[in-house]
C-alpha cells in the first residue's frame, strides 16, 4: 500500500487534529508525518494502519489502490 498524501492531510484537518496529536496517537515521529503528506516519504502497511486508526478510516481510505 501507498499512503495517499492529500487523503491522510485532509483527514486529519477534517478532525482538526495536529501533526503533533497524530504522531502522538500513532508513535510516528512528527516530521516523517509531515514528509508523508507532502508526499516525499513513505509508510509501511503497520504504519498507515497505525494512522487510518487515529484518523477514524480504514486503511483503503488513505491509500492509493494497487492496480493490478
Amino acid at each position: 500500500m501507498r499512503p495517499h498524501s492529500s487523503a491522510i492531510r485532509y483527514r486529519r484537518r477534517a478532525l482538526n487534529m495536529s501533526l503533533r496529536t497524530l504522531s502522538a496517537k500513532t508513535g510516528i515521529h512528527r516530521s516523517h508525518l509531515s514528509r508523508v503528506e507532502h508526499g516525499l516519504a513513505g509508510l509501511g502497511d503497520n504504519n498507515i494502519k497505525k494512522v487510518a486508526d487515529a484518523l477514524g478510516v480504514t486503511p483503503d481510505d488513505i491509500t492509493h489502490k494497487e492496480i493490478p
